[in-house]
């Protein structure tokens, strides 16, 4: 498994190496294939009752199978996983949640291309891809090629060149590919998302956004997390896994939606020090982890300019002891939004706003906001009150029993079936999971070239100015 995990990553970052210096002429591909299609806002055909087959078992996996069988109108047809007792255990837990509607689910396990087999002997109409970062666009392309929509973990691509791929196969068969972004469908996220759609911040300028999360532990696992994802921090530099922070902000400005999109990137790492000061700490001297020449930063900082002159600050570090936070912070005209802790300022004189909002943040005269001073805490009630997503409050109930990070995992996978047999527009659309995941690799560009500012590639051949805006779900 050791020697198959570093085979494999070996060929990915020869690859992304390659990717690396060729991102000026993969950013100037323009032309779509005969035949394709426009993905933004593509409604499929209804599917009322929607096959699937998931790929990987692991930690991510076993959340994913274990929501998706218990969601009403699905049939889990396939289950696959290099491990037989993985994908075994992943077949008695959705068995567990409805034997009758899953009765016929087959196993596939123990090769590394056994994930073919299964698409071509069960013709599934979703698959969900959970497997190492590598495999995310290879498998994405053989499932959409095979008939299939697909939902990938986080990130979609780790190249430039996987992206177009998946652009190219995306728009040919015509099938979704939606990354699973799953912070979008936080309760704040999804709280501010309301309040860009209703105005209340103003005209949006600014955002900032982050994954700061202490991971060291995972140079621990076994054949899990760890095993594979030490070898990116290791011999990339630059912001690795940006989507949990940048996803819910990038929807809250619009980006790739009618109002705007990616323009450029610049970025910085610091110095690599903690995770070979964790490896000598916590391994053997002979240990594979303490033979590594850790070369990613421990913090990656990235400023995005948007095509209208908007800022994003994204930031990312799994390596330094601090606590975790997503930052997740809207500015604009009239006021700002912010996470870890939630809390709101805005810029409103009384009448502007619902009473019990205004009185929540009024200042001592109690004719204006104190704007100056955050509202958080218990006086954040009445700011749910009065703008709490719908989709939160619809589903509370539910996420709160399924679970899966306070419950968003569950409100995503719920969404993405109810899309699928509604016939709507899946939430986030191909070239937002696209546009959010090759920060990875530009990041990676600007850093080896001391910050310069890298070129977003317009994944929609400029059709994001007549994509609509996500709706507000009710």
């Amino acid at each position: 498994m050791e020697k198959n995990n570093r085979r494999n990553f070996l060929k990915t970052m020869t690859a992304a190496g390659a990717g690396i210096t060729a991102i000026s002429s993969a950013s100037a591909i323009s032309e779509r294939v005969k035949g394709s299609k426009y993905m933004g806002g593509y409604i499929a055909p209804k599917v009322d009752k929607v096959r699937i087959a998931i790929i990987g078992c692991g930690v991510r996996g076993r959340i994913h199978y274990h929501h998706l069988s218990a969601i009403a109108n699905t049939e889990v047809v396939g289950i696959c996983d290099l491990h037989q007792d993985r994908a075994e255990m992943a077949k008695v837990k959705v068995l567990k949640n409805d034997a009758k509607r899953h009765a016929n689910v087959k196993v596939y396990a123990g090769d590394k291309n056994i994930y073919k087999k299964m698409l071509t002997e069960l013709k599934p109409d979703l698959v969900y891809v959970v497997t190492p970062w590598s495999l995310h666009a290879p498998m994405a392309i053989d499932a959409m090629e095979a008939g299939a929509h697909v939902c990938v973990e986080v990130p979609l691509c780790i190249t430039v060149e996987e992206a177009w791929k998946i652009v190219d196969v995306s728009e040919k068969t015509q099938k979704h590919c939606m990354m699973l972004e799953n912070v979008n469908y936080g309760r704040d996220e999804l709280l501010f998302l309301n309040m860009c759609r209703e105005g209340v911040f103003g005209e949006l300028l600014h955002a900032e956004a982050s994954y700061i999360h202490d991971l060291r532990h995972q140079m621990k696992d076994g054949n899990t997390t760890g095993s594979w994802r030490t070898y990116h921090y290791a011999n990339r530099n630059g912001n690795l896994y940006p989507t949990h922070g940048l996803g819910p902000v990038a929807q809250y400005m619009n980006l790739c939606r009618t109002d705007d999109n990616f323009g450029r990137i610049t970025s910085f790492s610091t110095p690599p020090r903690g995770r070979a000061l964790y490896a000598k700490e916590h391994f053997a001297e002979d240990h594979k982890w303490n033979k590594l020449d850790y070369k990613g930063g421990d913090l990656s900082t990235s400023i995005i300019k948007t095509t209208m002159g908007k800022t994003i600050m994204v930031q990312w570090d799994e390596t330094s002891p601090r606590p975790y936070s997503r930052h997740n912070m809207i500015q604009g005209t009239k006021g700002a939004g912010a996470g870890f802790p939630t809390r709101v300022a805005l810029d409103y004189t009384k009448g502007e706003l619902p009473d019990a909002v205004f009185t929540a943040m009024a200042n001592k005269d109690g004719e204006h906001t104190d704007y100056h001073s955050w509202t958080e805490g218990e006086k954040l009630k009445a700011v749910y009150q009065a703008y709490d997503h719908p989709l939160y409050t619809r589903m509370k109930a539910d996420a709160e029993k399924m679970g899966g990070h306070g419950g968003m995992d569950f409100i995503m996978n719920f969404r993405v079936i109810e899309a699928l047999r509604l016939g709507q527009p899946l939430d986030q659309n191909l070239y937002e999971g696209i546009q959010w995941s090759v920060v990875g690799p530009l990041s990676e560009a600007s850093v080896a070239d001391n910050g310069a500012s890298v070129e977003f590639p317009d994944f929609t051949r400029g059709n994001w100015k007549t994509t609509p805006p996500l709706p507000i779900i009710k």
